[in-house]
């Protein structure tokens, strides 16, 4: 059972729990996804395979190398790429998705409609805000959104120092809960608001209100949050060896270069 197949089989143990079926999709879009192709990808224009069902148009994505090895049955070209990155592209095409066809337990058909939304939750932007805080005490947010945060912030490796949550008061009386990151690379910024943003919507508690700032060691805000606060420590990257070869990105892992599909 791949983390995917847990989550989708969450979501079919209660069809009417909106927070399981968020959580898949979570868990759908973080995940990588290996694309079936046409053709090998060519510079950085992707071909998928797209095949006319009865329910329209599908791309066939799958979560592991061996899905998709079962159901093509022989050797086939295809993209290693995000499940959000995906969604991105096939938003606005008309186009479905079909996940892990075959014998996995998580095989289903996702509609456009259902991409569409996907591509637009993980879309948006969060809004700035300029509020200066008072004092700080111990969060008390569900676990279930102190799970979700953590499981986003595990996959922030190299962005940040560590990150720290409490509950915050500001000098307008308004109260909440703050998540601080210590020591931010600056490119990073908007790329760890928007993974808050998504712990919170699919973790189902979107109600919840949580706010995102940036601090530097030492500061004094930085030092009183983090005498009451709960601390996330992000993993530190491995570094990779060094090579004397250039080995070129795999399509779509370059944000500053999205593949394009043909």
């Amino acid at each position: 059972m791949t983390p995917l197949d847990q989550a989708h089989a969450a979501m079919e143990a209660a069809p009417d729990d909106d927070a399981a079926r968020l959580r898949f999709y979570g868990r759908l879009a973080d995940g990588e996804l290996f694309l079936l192709l046409e053709v090998e990808p060519e510079n950085e224009t992707l071909s998928p395979q797209v095949f006319d069902l009865e329910e329209g148009p599908v791309v066939l994505a799958f979560d592991l190398e061996e899905r998709l090895a079962a159901f093509t049955g022989m050797p086939a070209p295809y993209a290693a790429l995000p499940g959000r990155v995906i969604a991105g592209l096939l938003a606005g095409q008309g186009v479905g998705l079909g996940l892990n066809l075959g014998d996995a337990p998580s095989a289903m058909l996702l509609p456009p409609e259902a991409v569409e939304w996907l591509a637009q939750t993980i879309g948006q932007a969060p809004s700035e805000e300029v509020a200066r805080p008072e004092s700080f005490a111990p969060p008390r947010l569900p676990d279930a959104l102190m799970l979700a945060l953590g499981d986003k912030l595990a996959r922030a490796g190299g962005l940040a120092g560590c990150a720290t949550l409490a509950s915050v008061h500001y000098d307008d009386g308004r109260d909440g809960h703050m998540l601080a990151f210590t020591d931010a690379s600056p490119g990073a910024r908007l790329a760890l608001a928007r993974a808050v943003s998504e712990a919170l919507t699919f973790s189902g508690l979107d109600t919840e209100t949580l706010d995102v700032a940036f601090l530097d060691s030492g500061e004094a805000a930085e030092t009183a949050i983090s005498r009451v606060g709960h601390r996330f420590d992000l993993p530190v990257p491995k570094m990779p060896e060094l090579r004397e070869e250039h080995i070129p990105a795999a399509p779509g892992m370059d944000p500053e270069r999205p593949p394009i599909l043909k």
